[in-house]
């Protein structure tokens, strides 16, 4: 299957895409050309709902789930790490919808906690957390074929949600009260929307890197925002920003050697600059 994506790539005119080319850097890219559009269309409901910080606290999560997956012997720790975001997803979504406090408190609490828990675990016995680095920065030319189709899948599978229930997830998020009284199940919409940025975030962030993941999924959203005028405009320019600065960054992060999600989440710092500027008051 790999086979006919890398003959599709050989048609680009770079000497890393032809047939004999660094098979890391194809496998790079074709990442880039999943990760980010999935992170362009979960980008819209982020900024809608206010969830940024949301978003940024599963990243710590995930970095909690990595440090217990090694902790227990894991030769794989993501699989740990992706059980672990899922449930403190689920969780928050629970607490939030229980307590009586704001969501910026809740997340406060979440993901101060997740941070303390990681780095406990991480330097637990004295270890170094040395060997966690590599996930504060990442590094998408470390991606694999089996990786890149399992983020496929979930993109198929996030667009398919997408394609059926945006209008409930949209009134849900602007409009709770009115969303439950028309018959719509919130806590449950929310909840699948937390599990889905838990997966994404957890399996992107060894090669997106955890100090910028939550950019990712902001700076898309708010770059079209400005300059969308509906809400078709508003999905496909996220996407297409997304995708755009995605491609841009891991090609320019080749050929100057910086790291890729660094690169790529300044090319949507300037998207989001130029959508300011052209935005209509």
């Amino acid at each position: 299957m790999m086979e006919f994506w890398y003959s599709l790539l050989s048609l680009l005119p770079f000497t890393w895409a032809q047939a004999d080319g660094l098979l890391f850097m194809k496998n790079a890219f074709l990442a880039v050309l999943v990760i980010t559009p999935l992170f362009g269309l979960l980008s819209t409901m982020v900024v809608t709902n206010k969830m940024s910080f949301f978003s940024d606290a599963l990243g710590h999560s995930a970095f909690t789930g990595m440090a217990v997956g090694t902790l227990a012997g894991a030769l794989a720790p993501t699989p740990c790490a992706v059980v672990f975001a899922v449930v403190f997803a689920l969780l928050f979504t629970l607490v939030q919808r229980k307590a009586h406090m704001s969501s910026d408190t809740v997340i406060g609490v979440f993901s101060s906690t997740a941070v303390a828990l990681g780095i406990f675990i991480a330097t637990l016995g004295g270890q170094s957390f040395t060997k966690f680095n590599a996930l504060l920065i990442g590094d998408v030319l470390s991606v694999s074929p089996a990786e890149i189709g399992l983020l496929f899948c979930i993109l198929v599978g996030v667009a398919v949600f997408w394609l059926f229930a945006l209008n409930r997830m949209l009134l849900t998020g602007v409009h709770p009260a009115l969303a439950d009284s028309r018959g719509i199940r919130v806590v449950l919409y929310e909840a699948l929307f937390a599990v889905a940025i838990a997966v994404v975030v957890t399996l992107s962030m060894s090669w997106i890197g955890l100090m910028v993941i939550n950019s990712m999924l902001v700076l898309p959203g708010a770059a079209a925002r400005n300059i969308a005028r509906n809400m078709r405009q508003y999905h496909l320019l996220s996407v297409l920003g997304a995708l755009a600065a995605g491609i841009a960054g891991v090609m320019t992060s080749f050929a100057i050697g910086a790291s890729a999600g660094a690169t790529i989440t300044l090319y949507l710092a300037i998207f989001f600059a130029l959508s300011f500027l052209l935005r209509k008051n």
